[in-house]
């Protein structure tokens, strides 16, 4: 048999001390629907579309786990001014997000290669019925105006690339016009000969 160590009722005392010392702290749980919580910045809330920006590449819907984004769109033509045939684009019909589904990973915004989707910290649009948390683009885009602005850019890290390239060409010297050669006169002899 194992002795056990300790004094009979040692974890009691402490679990009630624990307690104690619980009892004697003010209460710091807020009232959520009359007090707004404070949420901490960049939080993941619902996910905006900026429809101008996406390009129906897919790699949104593509690459979601949960397969909770349905796009569909078609290929228009436009004229461009000096091409030999006509370009086609896509333009987007339809972009849905199933919040029903959706498990907030955010995959679908670090994949965008053209930001066209983005984080809000709204997280109240909840409904009774299941059917209204499929999102339309046009219900997307209206949470566009919700979005916070980035984050600023930290002074002790590297600078951006535009920073980099702006302060590259305004420190460069003016375009100076390239030296011209002199031109021969009339009477000079050409081809570089030997004298006579």
């Amino acid at each position: 048999m194992s002795e056990r160590s300790g004094v009979p009722g040692e974890g009691l005392v402490k679990g009630l001390a624990v307690t104690l010392k619980t009892m004697t702290r003010r209460s710091t749980t807020q009232q959520y629907p009359d007090v707004a919580p404070e949420l901490p910045p960049r939080s993941r809330g619902v996910i905006a579309l900026l429809e101008e920006n996406c390009t129906v590449c897919m790699l949104c819907a593509r690459e979601c786990p949960d397969w909770c984004i349905y796009i569909d769109s078609h290929k228009e033509e436009v004229a461009v001014p000096g091409a030999a045939r006509p370009r086609q684009r896509n333009v987007l019909d339809k972009f849905d997000i199933d919040f029903s589904l959706c498990m907030y990973c955010g995959i679908c915004i670090e994949v965008c290669p053209f930001d066209a989707l983005y984080w809000t910290p709204e997280f109240e649009y909840a409904e009774y019925d299941i059917k209204d948390l499929l999102h339309d683009k046009d219900h997307l885009g209206e949470w566009m105006a919700t979005v916070p602005p980035p984050p600023a850019h930290d002074p002790h890290g590297d600078p951006s690339k535009e920073e980099t390239t702006a302060a590259r060409k305004a420190a460069a010297p003016a375009a100076r016009p390239a030296p011209t050669r002199p031109l021969p006169e009339p009477g000079a002899e050409q081809g570089g000969g030997a004298p006579s």
